[in-house]
């Protein structure tokens, strides 16, 4: 039995949970590799392209492999109201990439996300498991010591 069966083990039953199956994978490997995708496919009797499609339509799962500690800058209404976008530039700075891509160290992957649930404490960044509320463009950098 491959890893990849292993991983996806309860999941080829019929009908097949493609995005269920995906987050198994992404949550094994940290992503979900591009080459995987005719694995998968097979493993649950579908087409490439149905994987491929919810692999594509989801923005949280990923086809890269991410960096140690993944941030997250909510850019929902509430955040947004609270001038995330500077909050934003500050980690874009400090970390030295852009949104979507991983810092040339591997430490880091700076994510967007549309909402974390903490409106009322906006503007909020989760890194990894981990939120943080009231982010400021100023406070932005201080959170990243904690994550070395």
């Amino acid at each position: 039995m491959s890893d990849l069966e292993k991983i996806l083990a309860g999941c080829t039953d019929s009908p097949p949970n493609i995005l269920a199956a995906l987050q198994k994978v992404q949550a094994a490997l940290g992503y979900v590799p591009h080459e995987a995708v005719p694995k998968i496919a097979a493993l649950l009797r579908v087409t490439d392209s149905d994987v491929a499609g919810v692999l594509s339509f989801y923005h949280d799962l990923r086809t890269e492999k991410p960096g140690k500690h993944v941030v997250k800058v909510c850019l929902g209404d509430s955040c947004r109201a609270m001038n995330c976008e500077e909050t934003l530039a500050a980690f874009e700075k400090k970390l030295g990439c852009k949104l979507g891509e991983t810092t040339k160290d591997g430490r880091y992957t700076l994510e967007k996300v549309y909402c974390l649930g903490n409106c009322a404490l906006s503007p909020s960044v989760m890194v990894g498991e981990d939120l943080h509320a009231r982010v400021t463009p100023r406070s932005a950098p201080n959170i990243l010591k904690e994550y070395k």
